[in-house]
């Protein structure tokens, strides 16, 4: 399939933001896109209205592609009920309740088919998926098991642009630890950098720019700036969400257009789409070949 997964060095660098920013980006540059993650640890969910529950950041991706919400595009969801302990939601519809131990034993071959045959869905509805990571792929006493990095991105066979926050501190860290656990073949898919949360002017950042692509060997495809006010909730909220990201839901709702392209305005602003679509490019031939 032709299409792009978004991972990050750790949870909150901003993967939900530009996953929705590069579907309405895609979306006015003639392409069809659809959202997609395999798993997600929230209690930030919705109910379609044929009563299947997903992620919300997923649906807020759908809206940005235009498409209805579906259970395929966010087929695993994990919804924190006690210490320890999940609901699990499959396609849609709630399981049981698990430990995360019981839920890695039992649920990891069917996982992965119940991944495959989302991913080969959302091919046959769209030209483009765009899938979002959870958390860093290299949390290595998880790693063998994972379901939500590298093994959905070998199993869609695409690219890999991998985001790393400036606003944290230690980003080149980050950045070069991440690309040093993967095994050569997880690397070997990392073809772009994004660096997000820059504050102040991105040529500010040109002399890391180059550090970062002379240590590496993978280009910087973006160094964007901190979008303060983007209305939309973080990824993998381990609690209901509070009155304030609520009210910012409704602040989107009453403006979604404007802010999904808004969004992609800024995206658009900072990021080489050449160079992005070069790659998407090769990736396909070579997988052709």
């Amino acid at each position: 399939m032709k299409g792009i997964m978004i991972q990050g060095t750790a949870s909150n660098v901003g993967k939900s933001l530009i996953v929705t920013a590069l579907c309405r980006l895609l979306l006015q540059k003639g392409f069809q896109p659809a959202p997609f993650k395999s798993q997600n640890v929230t209690n930030y969910s919705y109910i379609t209205e044929d009563g299947k529950e997903l992620g919300k950041a997923q649906v807020l991706q759908a809206e940005a592609c235009r498409l209805d919400p579906l259970p395929e595009m966010n087929p695993i969801l994990l919804k924190p009920v006690q210490p320890g302990g999940s609901e699990v939601v499959w396609l849609g519809e709630r399981i049981e309740v698990v430990s995360g131990m019981e839920y890695r034993e039992r649920y990891y071959h069917q996982a992965v088919e119940t991944i495959r045959h989302s991913l080969k869905k959302l091919a046959g509805l769209s030209d483009f998926v765009v899938i979002e990571g959870a958390g860093s792929p290299v949390e290595m006493n998880l790693k063998d098991r994972e379901v939500v990095n590298m093994k959905v991105a070998e199993l869609a066979d695409v690219p890999v642009i991998l985001v790393a926050d400036v606003q944290r501190g230690g980003l080149f860290a980050s950045v070069v630890g991440t690309l040093a656990l993967l095994d050569p073949h997880e690397h070997s898919r990392v073809k772009g950098l994004i660096v997000n949360k820059f504050h102040g002017e991105p040529l500010l950042f040109e002399e890391g720019k180059q550090w970062l692509e002379k240590q590496t060997g993978i280009p910087v495809l973006a160094v964007l700036p901190y979008l303060a006010d983007h209305q939309l909730e973080e990824e993998d909220a381990l609690s209901v969400p509070s009155i304030k990201p609520q009210l910012e839901e409704q602040k989107l709702l009453n403006n979604k257009e404007a802010t999904y392209n808004q969004l992609a305005e800024h995206l658009q602003k900072y990021f080489d789409w050449e160079q992005f679509l070069a790659i998407v490019e090769q990736e396909e031939r070579a997988a052709g070949q």
